[in-house]
């Protein structure tokens, strides 16, 4: 799908980019991609924020491109990710927090989504900061239900990986019956098994066995590997 596809939002202390129906944007033909229920790109400017509200029974993983983010959460967390960190929410049986940039400059970040493997979990929190070195030419895991080591766990079937790729460079992602393939290009121009992507477009894959990924530049995107639930398509 083009980057055109995307729904835009510009409320002026906030752009939002929504890749499926989400707040104001509703398409009944693209509610979700398997067990993939959201995946929001935010860019917000200083001073400015999400104050306290509710999530419930949705996995949330939030990763910070640019700027800073301060989060604060009815669990007793509260911090500043930036630039690499990652955040995971099990939201469970509820949670409330507040999401504000107290920076002095524009906060960009990734928000996404996922259908956790059970309800009436317990909430829980976690984060970390991973070096752009560590997924340089290759997929790595940065929220995962799939055992991944150094990955920060998600308690769905799921896992989302982060990559950067050189000139000429090629990178193959094994899927399985059952599964799809989501992927969004966050920079650069990238080959999608021959589709070529660029900046903003992003590819949904059905259950393809064997996924080529290979730039002429370069490019950088995130890949989640998800559960197919067709019955929610």
């Amino acid at each position: 799908m083009p980057a055109e596809a995307r729904y835009y939002s510009d409320e002026g202390w906030v752009k939002s980019y929504f890749l499926l129906s989400y707040s104001d944007y509703y398409d009944p033909e693209n509610l979700q991609f398997g067990s993939l229920r959201a995946f929001k790109e935010f860019i917000l400017e200083p001073g400015k924020g999400f104050s306290s509200h509710p999530h419930a029974e949705v996995e949330i993983t939030t990763i910070v491109l640019e700027g800073e983010i301060t989060h604060e959460d009815n669990m007793g967390n509260r911090g500043v990710l930036r630039k690499e960190d990652v955040q995971c929410i099990t939201t469970g049986t509820g949670i409330e927090h507040s999401e504000f940039n107290r920076g002095k400059e524009p906060l960009r970040l990734y928000q996404i989504w996922i259908s956790p493997s059970s309800t009436h979990l317990e909430p829980a929190y976690s984060k970390k900061k991973f070096e752009p070195s560590d997924w340089n030419n290759r997929l790595l895991p940065l929220a995962s239900g799939q055992k991944f080591e150094g990955a920060l766990r998600i308690n769905a079937d799921a896992t989302i990986y982060r990559a950067s790729l050189e000139r000429g460079h090629m990178l193959h992602f094994n899927s399985k019956e059952g599964r799809f393939v989501f992927i969004y290009i966050s920079a650069g121009e990238l080959s999608v098994n021959g589709q070529r992507l660029g900046q903003g477009d992003q590819a949904r894959l059905d259950e393809e066995k064997t996924i080529h990924l290979e730039t002429a530049s370069s490019a950088e995107l995130v890949l989640i590997d998800i559960p197919a639930n067709r019955e929610n398509i």
